[in-house]
């Protein structure tokens, strides 16, 4: 019996090296890029592992769930941790880091996400970059959610590792992630004794037997299923071209949010800066239920409650990848108004308001 994922020719050396290229040519870097054979919580947490040690001081910013991952990672790492926590409904500002980073002068390591798709905000990278730059830390970017639906410019933000994965804004697979990394970060992972050699979190691994050995050798079997997905994924990419990509996903945040405020529902991010194009998130009342109804006729919407502490009061459209599209953000409005019992009048209201939204926006 064949099968079209099965008896797959080997996946050559050269091969996953040019799909490697493939995504330093999306985030337009000069770094060394590395392919994680895991989703990326796996180079995230290698990073900071490999990053921060005993005697670090780390400035850890909050505005999400996956900073307090980071935390406790850097903690585990036996760095001291300064926590910079703002609420999540908004976003950090360039100031409070730098405001942190003046209070606590010995900050060696910076971890930021750039965008929350848990909470719907997204945080200004580039100046955050600069002040971290004036300081001299390293700069660790969680770009997962981030990379396809805004602006990503690791080496121009001055950003150190910048982490990514494929299965959101980029529409690809969630099994294979990658990090692009500074000449600064290899530096600093070479001095750290407690960096993860001969593991799977080691990035100094692929370093010395991969990329120092001019990518000849794999370090083992890589995920080829994943592989050749994320190649395509990049290829879908650049056939439908990056700027137009971003602009598709701005578009639907737009017509998520133009959309929902006719409805009468809030935005849980107030202002619009500050609100990320990959997932709208609405402050509604009993979010579990509404979310509830919303999928019962349809569970395959991209919508759904909160998590943890905000299941009840926060509903999440993620209009991201395949999903960033005019007709999935009125499908959702629909079963929003359905499940929010609104007349159908609001409804069609709603639905010519995310309809001009998206024009006026990829327009």
């Amino acid at each position: 019996m064949t099968h079209p994922l099965l008896d797959l020719p080997p996946l050559t050396a050269e091969r996953f090296a040019s799909i490697e290229q493939g995504v330093a040519d999306l985030l337009s870097t000069q770094q060394d890029v590395v392919i994680t054979q895991g989703e990326a919580l796996l180079p995230l947490e290698g990073c900071i592992r490999s990053g921060a040690r005993p005697g670090s001081t780390a400035l850890n910013v909050v505005t999400g769930p996956y900073g307090t991952t980071f935390g406790n990672w850097l903690r585990d790492c036996g760095a001291t941790v300064v926590d910079l926590e703002v609420p999540f409904d908004t976003a950090v500002t360039a100031g409070q880091v730098a405001r942190a980073m003046a209070d606590h002068p010995r900050i060696d390591f910076v971890s930021l996400v750039h965008a929350e798709a848990a909470t719907g905000n997204t945080n200004p990278v580039a100046e955050i970059g600069e002040a971290v730059r004036e300081h001299g830390a390293l700069f660790m970017l969680d770009a997962v959610a981030s990379v396809g639906a805004e602006p990503l410019l690791p080496d121009a933000w001055g950003v150190d590792l910048c982490v990514i994965g494929a299965q959101k804004a980029m529409g690809g697979p969630a099994g294979v992630s990658a990090v692009s990394v500074s000449d600064r970060a290899w530096a600093r992972f070479a001095e750290n004794p407690a960096a993860p050699r001969r593991s799977y979190l080691s990035l100094l691994d692929w370093k010395e037997r991969w990329i120092d050995g001019g990518r000849k050798t794999l370090l083992h079997a890589p995920a080829q299923l994943e592989m050749l997905a994320l190649e395509a994924c990049l290829d879908r990419i650049a056939a439908e071209g990056l700027p137009a990509v971003m602009a598709r996903h701005a578009a639907a945040a737009a017509a998520t949010r133009a959309g929902a405020q006719a409805l009468g529902v809030t935005p849980y991010v107030g202002r619009v800066p500050e609100a990320a194009p990959v997932a709208t998130t609405l402050r509604v009342a009993e979010a579990s239920l509404v979310a509830a109804k919303a999928l019962a006729a349809d569970p395959a919407l991209p919508l759904a409650a909160g998590g943890g502490a905000l299941a009840q009061e926060m509903i999440r459209v993620n209009h991201y990848g395949p999903a960033a599209s005019v007709a999935v953000v009125r499908d959702c409005l629909r079963a929003l108004g359905a499940a929010l019992s609104a007349p159908a009048g609001a409804v069609e209201t709603a639905l010519a308001a995310a309809e001009s939204a998206w024009a006026d926006t990829l327009f």
